[in-house]
């Protein structure tokens, strides 16, 4: 408990920054148990060369520690200098790992065996990835999402013990970057409300000569990639997009007060599986919660706008 909390207070005084660049300030190193078990080790046979006065162990034992010394420094090396740069993360829903992004930029010579973690999870699980010279590379670290909104990235560990294992430098970064967390789809999710008529609209469908639907019309941004008519698009080099009786007369209104249950998460959440649902039917829908309304629209920016709106809503 003490140390979580001196980890606490120590992580909050950190900066916020989606760039970190390591160097003698902010990189720390210690030998790890079997950087201890080798000292020990060292000290048993310099015990040993001078009770029997082994020329050659005195030898064996120096030689030991020196090339001990020589792992410390490149262990220390293969941090210094590397800049971490996080790319902000996709969203996801509540519930679901997300995923950051890290490149790390090398101004040197090659880095091996870099690790990247979340520093409060436990057990720790590291992303491994090396690092050309001169070059950069990805390392994709996962954390849990544990509430709906805004979330930041959790405080990130950089680590290595390269190359003998006999010491581990680590450093400690905070990325500024946040994670969007729309709510929990409700599982198994309540049938749609009822659709209303779009006023003004005409029940007539259009035939389409031809066509094995009940009309289309020229693509608009954000339709659906299911509605697009590929076999018109194949022949005629035109992107059209089907457009039924159904879907161009009605839309449907997803309605916070029509949800009908009593805890506001569990409207969000039930609010959240219409969304999917009317969008994976084709159905123009729009939004209503407390102080947003989104007026109806199709396609897959309705849909993000909508989420948005039910992962902010306050």
């Amino acid at each position: 408990m003490i140390a979580e909390r001196l980890r606490g207070w120590f992580e909050n005084r950190l900066p916020l920054s989606d760039t970190h660049t390591l160097n003698q300030g902010n990189i720390y190193i210690v030998p790890t148990k079997a950087g201890f078990a080798f000292a020990l080790t060292l000290v048993l046979m310099l015990i040993a060369s001078i009770n029997y006065q082994l020329n050659l162990g005195y030898l064996l034992t120096f030689l030991l520690a020196g090339s001990a010394l020589v792992s410390m420094h490149l262990t220390h090396g293969t941090l210094r200098g590397l800049t971490l740069r996080a790319k902000p993360p996709g969203a996801v829903f509540l519930g679901e790992s997300a995923e950051v992004e890290v490149v790390l930029t090398n101004p040197r010579a090659a880095r091996h065996g870099i690790g990247l973690a979340v520093s409060r999870a436990r057990p720790l699980s590291f992303a491994w990835c090396d690092v050309p010279a001169q070059g950069s590379a990805v390392a994709r670290v996962r954390f849990a999402t544990s509430r709906r909104g805004l979330m930041r990235v959790p405080t990130l560990m950089c680590e290595t013990r390269f190359p003998l294992g006999l010491f581990r430098a680590w450093t400690v970064w905070r990325p500024a970057a946040q994670v969007l967390v729309y709510p929990k789809p409700e599982d198994p999710p309540v049938p749609l409300p009822s659709t209303q008529a779009v006023p003004g609209s005409s029940s007539a469908s259009r035939a389409a000569a031809g066509a094995e639907f009940d009309g289309v019309r020229s693509y608009r941004r954000g339709d659906a990639m299911r509605r697009v008519v590929w076999k018109k698009a194949a022949r005629t080099g035109e992107l059209v997009s089907r457009d039924t009786s159904e879907s161009a007369n009605r839309e449907l209104w997803l309605d916070f007060d029509g949800a009908a249950l009593t805890d506001a998460e569990a409207r969000l959440s039930r609010l959240a599986a219409w969304t999917l649902a009317a969008e994976h039917t084709g159905l123009a829908f729009g939004l209503r919660i407390p102080g947003v309304e989104l007026p109806p629209a199709q396609g897959d920016m309705q849909r993000r706008a909508a989420l948005e709106a039910l992962a902010l809503w306050q």
